[in-house]
């Protein structure tokens, strides 16, 4: 604990109170959303790798920063009061499913401006689930690594402009802080990140430094929302994975993997410390799309590998692309889930993945026709997982800056 100075009051000794004040202060500010005040129980040590099969379960696809669509996908899914409920409102984090266990694809970031409502909202929302004996799982994706790593591909103007935001007050937290004497002071999460990124319009350096500062391993944000996060969930007979799992992921360990991601995003790794292997490269566990891509997988490898998880059944994933919608193959057992959501990436229609009977009955729920005729199909040749497979990246940053690879990682010193 830091010794007062002559200058900084000791807040009568109420250090914690004013440090929970400072907390909730940048919360609302950021996302209009107030926490519990007891504060939630800590994280476990390594994120869950395996639950038993609840009664229901769903599964909801890729969100890539765009709340009032995500809004509409959790309504689909019964998880939120329906927007004509008496006393629903639009901006409602009151979970409505009961024991339901919802999954989340990963990709809550980039290709839109609501990034940091969105996690906001969704932590929120979990912390509503769990106290009626639900849950709601996100599971990390491609674009969660990207931007731990400082890979801001395919980061938005808008985007940027959210975390400047975040960065404000978040320095008026700490600000607050170091004005009570006798409080522990948090890490400035600043230091050490460059103030320019030459090749990059000079109005978005502001943007990017907040971005690194929030993202970086062991920033506030990436701590806070994505380190509990597991790269993989097997959740009785149904595997959740971003991109999809090889034999070598399996035999590597599911909850090895879940255990040193979340190490490397606290920052146990070093804050400099590079993304481990398996989430990195093509046939990565956030990246592979060997059961996502078309209709002719290799489905007697997939049962393999499905063979080595004991009960396993299905591999649902998310990150490709599903222009028909939530689809499957391989007599059902590699289902998939993205319908590109996001007005950033497409504008798909929303549809969520429904698992009830212990795995037994599997169906989709889809938006309702009267509605349908709001929301665009994405044509396959110019979705975002095409671009994104050629790394022909036109649709964020890179349209800002001379050449791209100047986002591909920028590191911050330790």
């Amino acid at each position: 604990m830091a010794p007062a100075s002559p200058d900084v009051p000791a807040c009568a000794g109420l250090p914690a109170a004013v440090s929970a004040f400072a907390d909730a202060f940048v919360d609302f500010s950021v996302s209009g959303i107030f926490f519990p005040t007891n504060p939630p129980p800590p994280p476990p040590p390594a994120p869950t790798t395996f639950l038993p099969s609840p009664s229901r379960l769903v599964a909801i696809g890729d969100l890539h920063g765009d709340l009032p669509k995500s809004l509409t996908a959790l309504r689909l899914a019964g998880l939120l009061p329906s927007a004509n409920s008496p006393g629903s409102s639009a901006s409602s984090t009151s979970w409505s499913a009961g024991p339901t266990l919802a999954v989340q694809l990963g990709d809550i970031l980039d290709r839109g401006g609501d990034e940091l409502r969105l996690l906001y909202f969704l932590r929120r929302l979990s912390i509503s689930a769990a106290a009626q004996g639900g849950a709601l799982l996100p599971i990390l994706g491609n674009h969660e690594v990207m931007n731990v790593s400082g890979d801001f591909r395919f980061v938005t103007p808008q985007g940027l402009q959210e975390f400047s935001g975040w960065a404000g007050w978040y320095r008026a937290g700490l600000a607050i802080k170091r004005r009570c004497g006798g409080l522990e002071q948090p890490k400035n999460p600043f230091l050490g990140v460059p103030k320019a990124f030459p090749g990059i319009k000079r109005e978005f350096w502001d943007g990017i430094r907040s971005r690194l500062a929030a993202l970086r391993p062991d920033g506030p944000i990436a701590r806070r929302f994505l380190a509990d996060l597991p790269t993989v969930l097997v959740v009785g007979d149904s595997v959740f994975v971003h991109g999809g799992l090889l034999e070598a992921n399996v035999e590597y360990g599911l909850e090895r993997i879940n255990a040193e991601v979340s190490d490397w995003i606290r920052g146990e790794r070093g804050d400099n410390a590079r993304a481990p292997e398996y989430v990195c490269g093509r046939d990565a566990v956030v990246w592979l799309r060997r059961f996502s891509e078309g209709f002719n997988c290799d489905c007697q490898r997939l049962q393999g590998i499905l063979g080595m998880i004991p009960g396993a059944k299905r591999m649902v994933m998310g990150h490709t692309i599903q222009s028909e919608g939530i689809n499957a193959v391989c007599g059902a057992q590699a289902v998939r889930v993205d319908v590109g959501l996001s007005r950033g990436c497409g504008n798909g229609l929303p549809e969520v993945l429904e698992i009830n009977g212990g795995g037994s009955d599997v169906r989709v729920i889809t938006t309702d026709p009267t509605e349908a005729w709001q929301y665009r199909k994405q044509k396959p040749e110019k979705s975002a997982t095409a671009l994104e497979k050629k790394g022909e990246v036109k649709d964020g940053l890179a349209l800002l800056v001379r050449e791209s690879h100047v986002l591909k990682g920028v590191e911050a010193k330790a």
